[in-house]
């Protein structure tokens, strides 16, 4: 069988997919954020309704150039096989001081995922001077899937934990990530649920209908995420930068509405498939990023994607066949039936880096990808022969020729 590749860049990729100077190195870490609500024993009547709430990071960091990476083992939507991926990341390797400290990334999967289901985006972004924090979210994983009140409280708050936690110990001389990380500048990238936790944490207050749902979050406790509550208002953390939400859910079902959205106050990139059936595009996504009129956003649609639009990895070989406990193909839960996977990591990978690398490191010169045409087959393509433009070139910026296509991008400015 072959290789499950998740590090692959094709030859018609967008300019800014290419890997970067560095390395990766990847360590594990084991978190604790204790006295925590346990949603699941509340959901449950059972007690104590407190706990100490374990979660697992996967670090992603800029490591010595040439590492020789080694695969991940990593366990299949089933939440029984585990196979091998494989792509530019070491265990531990030494990382690439000399640039440090760099801003960071949390990454965050969708309901189920684990934190290797964007470890292709990781990857890309350690190359390029970012440590990429990718979070293991309990309760939401493919092998612990529990009461989907857990995620709905918890996503935010193991988003800004997480964050917390980088920010100490790379203050920690004795930790690994001592001096490595400057979370004065970090971004959130959340997939689905994922999403919907990226949105909360940048200030989209969540509605009182979606609180009182008895299929949600029991005994009100969705009211610490209410906007307007002094509770969110707290969760806020300025050193939030910019977020990027892929396929968000909530908006289509009244989660969120438009008073709600406006209290997004970072730059925000969504990210969605023009056929989304889980969170839904015209009624959800789209309204999103309508309505989240207190900043800057775009919206990058794949034009008849679904769901699977841009963040998941490649689908395991060992996907494929079909899983008598899920009753389908765990290759569904990775795959989009229309849009090849690397060609929309590839896209995505070029986005983000454009996006992160204005909001975080303060490139202006990358403001110039997300100034674009809407329809990227509207562009025109024309250049001298010295590779100049010219004046009627309005082809995506870093798109080879023939090559922006089924895409849309849209801009949208605070306020608007």
């Amino acid at each position: 069988m072959s290789e499950n590749r998740i590090d692959l860049v094709r030859p018609d990729a967008p300019e800014l997919a290419a890997h970067g100077e560095h390395g990766v190195g990847r360590m594990t870490m084991q978190l604790t954020n204790p006295n925590q609500y346990d949603i699941v024993r509340i959901a449950a009547d059972e007690t104590p309704e407190r706990y100490d709430r374990p979660l697992t990071v996967e670090i992603f960091y800029p490591a010595e150039a040439h590492v020789a990476p080694e695969p991940m083992r990593v366990i299949l939507r089933d939440g029984q096989r585990e196979v091998d991926i494989h792509g530019l990341s070491k265990p531990d390797a030494t990382p690439a001081k000399a640039s440090a400290p760099y801003p960071l990334v949390l990454i965050s999967h969708g309901y189920p995922g684990n934190r290797f289901l964007m470890s292709h985006l990781a990857e890309n972004l350690a190359t390029k001077g970012y440590v990429a924090v990718s979070i293991d979210h309990t309760d939401s994983m493919y092998h612990d899937k529990a009461a989907f009140g857990s995620t709905l409280v918890n996503r935010p708050l193991d988003q800004m934990f997480v964050l917390n936690e980088m920010d100490r110990l790379s203050k920690d001389d004795n930790s690994p990530l001592a001096g490595l990380i400057d979370t004065s500048r970090t971004g959130l990238i959340g997939y689905s649920m994922g999403g919907y936790g990226a949105i909360i944490s940048a200030g989209g207050g969540v509605t009182d209908k979606s609180i009182g749902y008895e299929w949600g979050a029991p005994d009100g406790l969705l009211g610490m995420h209410k906007a307007g509550s002094t509770d969110h208002e707290t969760l806020i953390d300025p050193r939030l930068k910019a977020i990027v939400a892929i396929g968000p859910w909530g908006r289509n079902r009244d989660f969120w509405d438009a008073e709600g959205l406006s209290g997004v106050r970072v730059p925000a990139l969504y990210m969605a498939g023009s056929v989304d059936d889980v969170s839904q595009y015209e009624t959800g996504i789209r309204k999103i990023w309508e309505e989240s009129s207190g900043t800057d956003r775009h919206l990058l649609t794949f034009i008849s994607a679904n769901h699977n639009a841009a963040a998941p990895m490649p689908a395991p070989m060992e996907s494929y066949p079909f899983s008598d406990e899920l009753g389908w193909a765990p290759f569904e839960h990775y795959a989009d039936a229309v849009w090849d996977t690397v060609r929309m990591n590839n896209i995505t990978q070029h986005f983000a880096t454009a996006f992160m690398d204005l909001h975080l490191k303060n490139d202006t010169d990358k403001a110039a990808y997300l100034d674009l045409i809407e329809t990227a087959e509207d562009g025109v393509f024309a250049r001298n022969d010295d590779g100049m433009d010219k004046p009627e070139h309005t082809y995506w910026r870093g798109f080879p020729d023939r090559s922006a296509k089924g895409l849309m991008f849209e801009t949208r400015s605070k306020g608007e």
